[in-house]
């Protein structure tokens, strides 16, 4: 949940620190802080509440120099935000940074207050570092130190120690949190996410559970709880720093928004084989025999992702005539789920670190499930922990609120129910060819849905100011309406309910009225004419329709400044272009009410802890 950066090096260290603080905001940003080793041996700590530009005003005021150090953003898990409670924390000639949740730090605690230490924060972190000074005092050497620490902890965490007496070294560890090694020439780099590290390398080794280790300028290694050494697995990084930048757009998402076609082709690109039009998804590790013997397919995730989840049940169902779940990860291992070697459970996360969904992984791998992840980062820890994976190529996406997350993992689903269906003769050659096709031509018709939605500011102008928002649909584009109404939550603050259409009449309509815009999603076929039936029903109670609807649709819905055509596409296809101006309208009512719109209030990018 919180952002960790480490640098030990010749250079400036402080600079690095705070430009990598700054790109890993997105992770946390209720306090930040630095701590550095100066040339005299002498460990200078400087944090603060806040963002990190208060961290900075307060740096000008206490400047630190130093070329070895560590930095942390936090998003708050024990201990309100303040300065007291704000990393790196420090006791004798240590401090450490930490993200995670250490679930036996109530114990520990008091055992060292009844040994005569004494804490000035509420935080969990704090006892890390009491243990460690524990440990040295007793003479024992410093990695070794760390080691005994680390066995004490019971929870989450990725750590990273500074120690006065050993100025030009880092020790950092893992377990169930995020945290990478940069590879630099004579300087090492440790952060929670590439993007902190950009600028500097793009070779980066994936640490693992359990994994400990030690840099400094002379070199690395990577060592394990046991002490027992490991050879390091260097990943080459293709994104780029300007990737990572807002590229003159207001705001990350609004940029990462105007990504998504890109993203929906990079995602594609590599999962199809052209030549003989068919999908390719090596990494999946699935053979024919063990898609046979599937009955049942369980997709488990978490916020936006869970909505990718219920999108994809219609495609895998209809497509592969295969039984499907989808569970909130945060509720999927506490109902007994049922389970067998002939279940394929589907993890979905665009971190590959939210917590509740690697416990949900981790209860399909004990019960022997067939267990995949789609995710976005590579070599995160669903993707290490799953037998296979499909990953979305999005790219780095820093607005809290995802959006070519969303859209990408569209795809990777897409493309999984066509494998799946394929696989067992319930789809010919013919058909897949038709799919191909159809996916093919999507990014183009995003790219038109996005350049002809200045409509959509419009509506934003017009109902920005609105309390509550009702968003309907039917069939696989209810879980767009949900999406669209999860969206507006989270960056706008405005009250937002996603409803399928039919179930209108037993509640919703009850809070109809002239103040209340309801978003209606409404694609062609079968469930065109009722949901119709549905937008007369809400106008004549006089509600205020917003309609997004697909060219050549049998009716129309109202004025022109009531709807917004969209371009035709495959029904499978189509919640890709329905979600860009739920996307967009999210975006400008945001904007309009000034609300922080890439880092929310209360909400983090990836959710690491329960």
């Amino acid at each position: 949940m919180c952002g960790i950066v480490g640098f030990v090096g010749a250079r400036d260290g402080v600079s690095i620190l705070l430009e990598g603080l700054k790109r890993l905001e997105y992770r946390g940003y209720d306090s930040a802080g630095i701590a550095v080793v100066g040339e005299q041996q002498e460990l200078q700590v400087v944090r603060c509440q806040g963002k990190i530009a208060a961290l900075e005003e307060r740096l000008q005021r206490h400047p630190l120099a130093g070329a070895t150090g560590i930095a942390h953003t936090r998003w708050a898990t024990h201990g309100k935000p303040s300065d007291d409670n704000a990393h790196p924390h420090r006791s004798g000639p240590f401090v450490v940074v930490h993200n995670g949740i250490i679930e036996n730090y109530a114990d520990l605690k008091s055992a060292l207050e009844q040994e005569g230490c004494a804490f000035s924060s509420e935080t969990d972190t704090e006892v890390i570092v009491k243990l460690v000074e524990r440990e040295w005092n007793l003479g024992k050497d410093y990695l070794q130190c760390v080691v005994d620490t680390l066995r004490q902890l019971r929870g989450s965490y990725a750590v990273v120690f500074l120690n006065e007496k050993r100025p030009h070294e880092l020790i950092a560890a893992r377990k169930e949190s995020p945290l990478i090694l940069g590879l630099g020439r004579g300087e090492y780099f440790l952060a929670s996410d590439v993007p902190a590290i950009l600028p500097y390398t793009r070779e980066v080794v994936y640490l693992d559970d359990g994994d400990i280790v030690c840099a400094s300028r002379e070199g690395f290694v990577i060592e394990s709880l046991d002490r027992g050494r490991r050879e390091p697995n260097i990943h080459q990084i293709d994104w780029n720093p300007v990737m990572a930048e807002k590229a003159g757009y207001k705001h990350f998402m609004l940029k990462e928004i105007y990504e998504q076609p890109r993203a929906v082709i990079d995602t594609f690109r590599s999962a199809l084989d052209f030549d003989k039009v068919q999908v390719c998804l090596p990494d999946l590790r699935l053979s024919k025999g063990q898609i046979a013997d599937i009955e049942k397919v369980f997709l488990i995730a978490c916020g936006t992702s869970y909505h990718a989840g219920l999108t994809a049940k219609y495609m895998i169902e209809n497509m592969c005539k295969i039984p499907v779940e989808v569970d909130l990860a945060s509720e999927f291992r506490y109902r007994a789920p049922l389970m067998t070697d002939r279940t394929l459970l589907i993890v979905i996360s665009q971190s590959g670190e939210t917590a509740d969904t690697r416990a949900a992984l981790q209860e399909g791998l004990d019960k022997g499930a067939l267990c995949r992840a789609i995710v976005n980062v590579v070599g995160s820890t669903l993707a290490r922990m799953s037998s296979g994976v499909i990953y979305t190529h999005a790219g780095p996406e820093i607005g809290v609120a995802s959006t070519k997350a969303f859209t990408t993992q569209l795809v990777a689903l897409y493309l999984l129910s066509l494998q799946l269906a394929y696989s067992l003769g319930r789809m010919p050659q013919e058909e897949l060819s038709i799919h191909i096709r159809e996916l093919l031509e999507i990014p183009g018709k995003m790219e038109a849905v996005l350049s002809g939605c200045a409509k959509v500011e419009d509506w934003a102008r017009q109902y920005m100011h609105a309390k509550d928002f009702l968003y309907l649909a039917r069939g696989i584009l209810y879980p767009i309406a949900l999406e669209g109404a999860l969206k507006l939550k989270e960056i706008s603050y405005i009250h937002a309910e996603g409803y399928a259409a039919g179930e209108m009449k037993h509640g919703p309509i009850a809070l109809i009225d002239e103040d209340m815009p309801v978003v209606v999603l409404m694609q062609r076929g079968a469930l065109y004419e009722k949901i119709l039936s549905n937008v007369q029903e809400v106008r004549a109670r006089g509600g205020q329709i917003i309609a997004l609807i697909e060219r050549e649709s049998d009716a129309k819905v109202g004025g022109e400044d009531d709807q917004l055509v969209l371009p035709e596409a495959s029904p499978w296809l189509s919640p890709l272009l329905f979600t860009l101006p739920l996307q967009l309208l999210a975006y400008h009512i945001a904007a309009l009410r000034g609300t922080d719109v890439d880092q929310p209030r209360n909400l983090a990018k990836s959710v690491t802890v329960e």
